[in-house]
């Protein structure tokens, strides 16, 4: 009889049911039982997150055929007071079963979103990311800004898509499109969009938070939060702040 230790490792490393679990699933020991429900209970995960990518790929599919070419589009950082509006856009393959578990960006770790990034970038058939600066925010407000910026993200991909699925909003392009409310939860391609423009806006916080530190950029991501606003109380706003987005507005006039 495999000692409880043994058997821990041995479902550590199984990733799917093989015959001798039955011996296990009958073992009536308590530390036996407990590795096992938990083994199930990652299968389970696995399941739900394996479903979950099929209707996501199947409601891009919905769109055309297996050989449509479906670009998502999204974007991170419209609320904050500092820093870009960052869009991106994404063409995905069809099979993609490496990109099981990607999801909105705000429901994932830090860690997921970056190593999603990565896998992104690797399988995508094209992608690009746009920054729209806090001044063209001023010039153009938040929402024609963004407009623009996800118009120029779709426009810069290498490969030309047969339909663009936006989150949310309908763009200024002759390519077939859709706004999907709730885009990046139903939508591959948006999701895989919403995680491309989400690290690129971090990861350009976190270089801008070295600039500026007593800001709190690397915390908040420009966020305003209490710690941002008392330190554009104590030394007022920066280039990189949108000054037609209160309480800045307020205080440079």
């Amino acid at each position: 009889m495999k000692t409880i230790k043994e058997i821990n490792t041995a479902l550590k490393g199984a990733e799917e049911w093989q015959d001798w679990m039955i011996e296990i699933a009958t073992d009536e020991r308590t530390g036996v039982q407990k590795a096992w429900h938990t083994w199930q209970k990652r299968q389970d995960k696995k399941r739900q997150l394996l479903q979950e990518h099929q209707a996501k790929v199947a409601f891009d599919l919905s769109y055309g055929s297996i050989d449509t070419l479906v670009a998502g589009v999204d974007e991170a950082g419209r609320g904050p007071l500092a820093g870009p509006v960052v869009t991106a856009a994404v063409i995905l393959p069809t099979n993609c079963e490496a990109l099981v578990g990607l999801n909105d960006s705000k429901q994932l770790s830090k860690e997921k979103r970056n190593a999603f990034a990565t896998l992104i970038k690797e399988h995508a058939i094209s992608y690009f990311v746009h920054f729209q600066s806090a001044q063209q925010i001023d010039t153009l407000n938040i929402y024609e800004a963004t407009k623009q910026s996800m118009k120029a993200s779709v426009e810069s991909l290498a490969t030309k898509p047969d339909v663009v699925l936006v989150d949310a909003m309908t763009l200024p392009i002759s390519i077939p499109q859709d706004s999907i409310i709730k885009g990046d939860a139903k939508s591959l391609a948006i999701a895989a969009a919403s995680i491309l423009a989400k690290t690129a806006r971090d990861d350009y916080m976190e270089q801008l938070d070295k600039e500026f530190p007593m800001y709190g950029f690397g915390q908040h991501a420009g966020y305003g939060t209490k710690q941002h606003l008392n330190a554009l109380e104590e030394y007022g706003p920066t280039i990189h702040h949108r000054k037609s987005f209160e309480p800045i507005k307020s205080m440079i006039q």
